[in-house]
């Protein structure tokens, strides 16, 4: 199928690609249908495009790229609608957001994914996991001024 979107125009999709968020994301509660899109010009970031909203496409990291310790704790209830078993593969992203100084990734609100069942939720983790994580300063010369 094609999807017309407002940052990538239109893409093909196939229905395999499709995760289902039963509950939705933080803020996009509404939105259940997403899909992970390659960024042609950075390896290291995807996005997260909505299927219902063309104009919604949240940039996203795999956080252990940046921080190779980084874990996943949370309570099981958490990600009981993931239905995970020990064969299937779960995959964890991070919002990133950028400011006046650096990109920052959300490790406290991780995205898991059920690879194989194609389920994916936002989860908040039980431990204290940065909101605004540095993984990238920007360059001077791209900082905004005052």
């Amino acid at each position: 199928m094609k999807v017309t979107t407002t940052r990538f125009g239109e893409v093909k999709i196939e229905a395999d690609d499709i995760l289902l968020f039963r509950s939705g994301l933080i803020g996009f509660e509404d939105l259940q249908h997403w899909v992970v899109l390659a960024d042609g010009e950075n390896d290291a970031v995807a996005w997260l495009q909505s299927m219902n909203r063309p104009e919604i496409a949240l940039p996203v990291i795999s956080p252990r790229r940046f921080i190779p310790s980084y874990q996943v704790h949370v309570e099981g209830r958490d990600v009981d609608g993931l239905q995970l078993n020990a064969s299937d593969q779960a995959y964890v992203l991070c919002v990133v957001s950028s400011n006046e100084e650096a990109v920052t990734a959300n490790l406290r609100a991780p995205i898991v994914i059920n690879l194989d069942r194609r389920l994916g939720c936002q989860v908040i983790t039980t431990d204290e996991q940065s909101l605004q994580h540095e993984i990238l300063p920007l360059p001077v010369h791209l900082r905004r001024t005052a």
